[in-house]
């Protein structure tokens, strides 16, 4: 199945195709010969799928996004109060390549500034300048979770003409800051900006940093989690250069920025997002990545001061058809063919606020049921509010469904506005609308009615051998048993019993129709206990001597009935005594299944 967020992203990336603003880096020659109309954007989600569009897999240098990785490497090695005395955290508001130092200590304001990112370079673990190259690699690769190699072209031109970045090496030897020949360590910052990667591989480093420093895919842990908040704070306020105040306020992500045009972005705890495209704005940041980040902030709310839960627990619990069935009684050919494919009807049980991530993980859920499921219940009980990307997200994976002859329903939605109003205003307007019930009975009985549509099944039964309670009745039983029913007849909206009726010893067959049986609650109002169907029986409790009827049966159809009298049933049992206790085994046993089922339906619920 396609998923929503896949076609909001290659729409995205559509409509951001005519952006034609801002020039290709220049100043380092090599990177001036990038395609500009190149354009790529992933987001990778903190379990690890991912959605790319456009030119996600074209390898570009990953230039200034390096710096938070080997930042990431510098504090593995020394610790952050190491780290700390060496290089700073204060935004400085100044360009990329500015010489931003404590004018007391000489010590560079931050590590996303050329000065800093030189000095954390030489902070890497390793005795030697090969050492720590292999470390950078390394942690590099880590992040990516695949090897990664080096243009040569770009790194000798960066090598070449890199004056002013030596000017701030030969500084910071100056102040101590580096406490060797600065030449090494500037060769393996040349090296470690010239790493080719490609737009996914941003968007998986992101991810890493999303999921608390553990790889979304390898699963294996990159950086210590203490350490993810140091990196993602310090891109916070400093990973745009002087554009990274306005970045943080208007997008509200942590992130870096290339010359070579990529973008990597970080929603803590949600997504990774890497954006390529070359073309650059007078700040050194790509055009069309800080566009589309705008757009994702704003379309789905993904600005990370805003409230966050984890996706996963908006999904509380989950169950099928074949373990919770609706209260609806039916024929024996019905039920075993709903106990075959009952598992085909998911129902998924929702909790809390739902924003974007929390729906595109429900979204990816649903997804993976194609396969193995017809019918998708919602149950929004516990669903607090739903914002408008989310609502958009359910109702797009609801339309890809309904496109694959599959249903996905809601229950428990009704008149909760705060729910209805987004999810009527995320309709399309070639769209006819969802459907959405008033509980998960009702939903559950749609489903089923779906799952039995095009099966035979009996819409009238005259046999009395075919009734459960009459079952292992031998044939000259059921003579004698058929000669003491009375046929009546209903209409539509008829009560057949009532409840606290009085001296009613009447058993009921349901020859055809459909009736309800309904149970009065202490607050005035009732609840439907069961919804029954020709060849199913009802008052059978008079069996027992019961006289007074505990709920009403109403008629949902015309009906037509067998009507037993109990008392001229015993009459007739006290010649024939195996009459009855066939008839009482068969209700026994009746049930004995109704308890079983109520057990596990109680038992699906708690879980």
């Amino acid at each position: 199945m396609r998923l929503p967020l896949q076609d909001y992203l290659d729409s995205l990336h559509a409509s951001l195709l005519c952006l034609r603003e801002g020039s290709v880096a220049t100043y380092i020659p090599e990177l001036a010969k990038a395609d500009p109309e190149s354009f790529g954007i992933c987001l990778v989600t903190s379990d690890g799928y991912v959605y790319a569009a456009g030119d996600v897999n074209l390898p570009f240098t990953i230039q200034s996004i390096s710096k938070p990785l080997v930042y990431a490497a510098a504090l593995n090695a020394q610790g952050r109060d190491a780290v700390l005395e060496r290089v700073g955290v204060e935004p400085s508001g100044d360009a990329f390549n500015s010489i931003s130092l404590n004018p007391l200590t000489g010590a560079p304001l931050n590590p996303m500034i050329n000065a800093g990112a030189i000095a954390t370079t030489g902070l890497v673990e390793g005795r030697t300048a090969e050492e720590q190259w292999k470390n950078i690699v390394a942690v590099m690769e880590a992040f990516a979770g695949r090897p990664l190699a080096i243009d040569e072209a770009v790194y000798r031109s960066e090598s070449e003409t890199g004056f002013r970045n030596r000017a701030i090496g030969w500084m910071l030897r100056n102040f101590g800051i580096l406490e060797q020949d600065p030449t090494p360590v500037l060769e393996n910052y040349f090296r470690q900006c010239s790493m080719q990667v490609t737009c996914r591989d941003l968007g998986i480093m992101a991810a890493t940093l999303a999921n608390n420093g553990v790889h979304p895919l390898t699963g294996k842990s990159v950086l210590p989690a203490e350490h993810v908040a140091s990196v993602l704070s310090v891109m916070s306020t400093c990973g745009m250069y002087d554009y990274a105040g306005s970045w943080l306020y208007e997008i509200g992500m942590p992130a870096k920025s290339g010359v070579a045009g990529g973008i990597l972005a970080v929603l803590p705890g949600r997504f990774g997002i890497g954006v390529f495209s070359p073309r650059l704005d007078d700040k050194g940041n790509s055009v069309r990545g800080i566009a589309a980040c705008r757009r994702l902030s704003d379309d789905f709310g993904l600005h990370m001061f805003r409230n966050v839960r984890t996706p996963v627990l908006v999904l509380r619990r989950e169950y099928s058809g074949a373990d919770a069935t609706s209260r609806r009684m039916r024929s024996p050919e019905a039920v075993a063919l709903l106990r075959e494919r009952g598992g085909r009807i998911r129902l998924l049980g929702l909790q809390g606020e739902i924003a974007l991530a929390g729906a595109e993980y429900v979204g990816r859920r649903i997804a993976r049921l194609c396969e193995e499921a017809d019918s998708v219940i919602l149950d929004m009980h516990r669903v607090s509010r739903i914002d408008a990307s989310a609502a958009q997200v359910l109702q797009e994976t609801r339309r890809q469904l309904g496109l694959r002859g599959l249903a996905m329903v809601y229950s428990r939605i009704r008149a909760r506005p705060e729910l209805e109003r987004p999810l009527k205003r995320a309709l399309r307007p070639d769209d006819t609308g969802y459907l959405s019930f008033e509980d998960n009975d009702l939903a559950l009985e749609w489903c089923e009615n779906r799952l039995l549509a095009g099966v035979t099944l009996a819409a009238r039964v005259d046999e009395l051998g075919r009734f459960p309670l009459f079952a292992r009745l031998a044939a000259p039983d059921l003579d004698r048993v058929r000669k003491l029913l009375v046929k009546e007849h209903y209409h539509r909206g008829d009560s057949i019993i009532v409840s606290g009726q009085q001296t009613d010893y009447r058993i009921f067959l349901l020859l055809s129709g459909e009736v309800s049986v309904i149970l009065p609650l202490s607050d005035g109002t009732h609840q439907r206990v069961a919804t029954l169907s020709a060849g199913m029986t009802f008052g059978e409790m008079a069996l027992l001597g019961h006289t007074r009827r505990t709920a009403t049966v109403h008629a949902d159809t015309d009906a037509e009935c067998w009507v037993l009298e109990a008392r001229a049933f015993d009459t007739l049992a006290v010649d024939f005594p195996r009459l009855k206790i066939v008839l009482l085994e068969n209700l026994s046993e009746n049930l004995a299944w109704r308890l079983h089922q109520a057990n596990q339906l109680i038992g699906t619920l708690a879980s």
